[in-house]
């Protein structure tokens, strides 16, 4: 279960979780309607076979798991049915539909079709860091991030849960990196990266397994070009590519890390499970408290 990316919120770290759960029980997963396109909920972050548990908590570190449904109805599908219900009128009735009746007769269209749609599962896993003040939500999309979040919030009825924001451009802090400044303790460059042109519709390169502080990529911040992605590594522990936008990408735990696990024998599922978030919400505590101070993130109010 380990993230593979994570999209950072913040929110006050006097924010009380004490009744999350009631909360979460009142937003489960249900099963999409006949009628309805998506459903959204809460699923048990162990999987289906602990079906009691909707978070799990370690410490300050909590656990959740956003699950959804949505009908798979493409819209060349619908568009190709309505094209042959118009043809078939035109022919019988000799007349063409204006706007409002084609409208309706697309919708009719889409009500006879949903039942028989196909449903794509999904799910986002998420963590919660009550000391810090932070939600990590596995994804790198920013509204697939922004969704889990509601949920949180519908189901705590208050989640003031906030976008990172940086007190100085992320792109400028990057770029000194490659350029030769000193990064946080415990960081290293990676082998990849990214440099835009600041202007309109500028250059952009991007390397990959290429050494970053090279003439080559000197010569790119010479002609003005700025970071805007750059691989990084946290001891040995983590890998990661961390963007402007401050989405952390391409997460991958290290054997510095994972050889914690394999030291121990542990009798089930659940309990394998448990001891991945135990090492994961450590490994993401301690980079967000890394990357904190050096990319001067505002504290939420």
């Amino acid at each position: 279960m380990f993230f593979r990316n994570l999209t950072f919120f913040r929110f006050p770290a006097s924010l009380n979780f004490s009744d999350l759960d009631t909360g979460l029980a009142e937003c489960t997963l249900k099963p999409v309607g006949a009628l309805e396109m998506s459903s959204r909920g809460f699923v048990p972050p162990f999987g289906r076979a602990d079906t009691e548990t909707l978070s799990h908590r370690l410490g300050d570190a909590i656990w959740l798991a956003a699950g959804s449904e949505d009908k798979l109805l493409p819209g060349a599908v619908v568009n190709d049915l309505l094209q042959k219900k118009l043809e078939e009128i035109e022919e019988k009735e000799g007349r063409k539909l204006g706007g409002r009746a084609r409208k309706r007769l697309k919708e009719d269209l889409v009500h006879e079709l949903l039942p028989r749609a196909f449903v794509r599962p999904g799910r986002t896993d998420a963590m919660i860091d009550c000391a810090n003040g932070f939600i990590a939500v596995d994804t790198s999309s920013r509204k697939t991030a922004e969704a889990v979040v509601s949920d949180v919030r519908h189901a705590m009825g208050s989640f003031p849960a906030l976008p990172l924001n940086a007190e100085v451009a992320p792109r400028s802090i990057l770029t000194s990196w490659i350029a030769g400044d000193p990064l946080p303790q415990g960081l290293s460059l990676g082998d990849e990266c990214e440099l835009r042109d600041p202007t309109d519709n500028g250059a952009i390169v991007k390397c990959q397994h290429q050494e970053l502080q090279s003439d080559e990529i000197a010569k790119h911040l010479e002609a003005g070009k700025q970071v805007t992605r750059l691989a990084l590594t946290l001891d040995d522990h983590l890998s990661f590519v961390l963007g402007e936008d401050l989405i952390i990408r391409k997460l991958k735990f290290l054997d510095g890390a994972v050889d914690q696990l394999e030291s121990d024998e542990r009798e089930d599922m659940r309990a394998e499970l448990g001891a991945r978030f135990a090492l994961l919400s450590g490994e993401v505590r301690r980079l967000f408290l890394t990357l904190e101070p050096a990319l001067k993130l505002s504290k939420a109010e």
